[in-house]
């Protein structure tokens, strides 16, 4: 899965993207014989493989550790880029939209998911113009789903410009080159564009995309979805009872 950033260790850790000269070309496996999608996937079950269990009696009563816990266990089991959410945002007719992002940081005491966008990029104009989203993990390897649903906070520009300098060249020449979504000619044209990014960003080593954005979304539900080979799937939801960064949160175990 392609994401819109850098990949990262863990919340606030940075890991450098390979150059173009270093990046291996991807191996491709031969093609099956053309087949029907249910032929494709009837022979390939969901969650046919051990899985984890989850104790949701023994769950903490705030969802914010419970999300770094198993954050932590995805990256200890070799998870490939969990940090990778989606994020679901409506634009201007009310109509969904949805597209993977990396997740930059966790609030959690507050309860806050942290990612960064251009504020001038479809999602950036939806969020000023809604400002709430969902965001969705999934860990195919534990069976492991999380969906966060809240209000979203931009953070002040001296919040985003920190947060910028973070961050590895390559993804400071991809977020300077700008213009997201935008209808592109030809790849020429957009390597010609990443060459003069490269060049200012030699020039000015601390220079910041224009409209660079960081934003926070608050929760007001946090459900955690342990999936099993037998269906008996566990699912935890938490609902905020009281105000924004506050401690207080139900419990509610969900039917599958």
């Amino acid at each position: 899965m392609a994401a819109e950033e850098e990949g990262l260790k863990g919340p606030g850790e940075a890991r450098p993207a390979p150059g173009p000269e270093t990046r291996p070309e991807p191996r491709l496996e031969p093609r099956p014989e053309p087949r029907s999608v249910p032929e494709l996937l009837l022979g390939r079950p969901p969650m046919a493989r051990p899985l984890p269990s989850f104790d949701a009696e023994a769950a903490p009563a705030e969802p914010g550790p419970l999300f770094v816990d198993w954050l932590a266990t995805a990256l200890a089991a070799g998870v490939l880029d969990p940090q990778v959410a989606t994020l679901s945002t409506v634009d201007a007719d009310g109509l969904p939209d949805a597209r993977v992002l990396v997740l930059r940081d966790v609030d959690a005491a507050g309860t806050g998911w942290v990612f960064s966008a251009a504020a001038d990029s479809p999602k950036g104009r939806q969020l000023a113009d809604h400002p709430a989203a969902a965001l969705t993990l999934y860990w195919p390897p534990l069976g492991r789903q999380v969906r966060v649903r809240g209000t979203v906070e931009r953070a002040a520009d001296q919040v985003a410009g920190a947060e910028f300098a973070t961050r590895s060249p390559d993804a400071r020449i991809g977020a300077l080159v700008g213009r997201q979504s935008e209808p592109l000619a030809s790849l020429a044209e957009y390597d010609e564009a990443v060459a003069v990014a490269r060049r200012r960003l030699e020039a000015t080593p601390d220079a910041v995309a224009a409209g660079h954005a960081v934003y926070t979304l608050w929760a007001h539900e946090v459900e955690f979805w342990q999936g099993d080979a037998d269906r008996r799937h566990v699912r935890l939801r938490y609902t905020r009872t009281g105000p924004v960064r506050t401690p207080e949160w139900s419990r509610t175990l969900l039917w599958p």
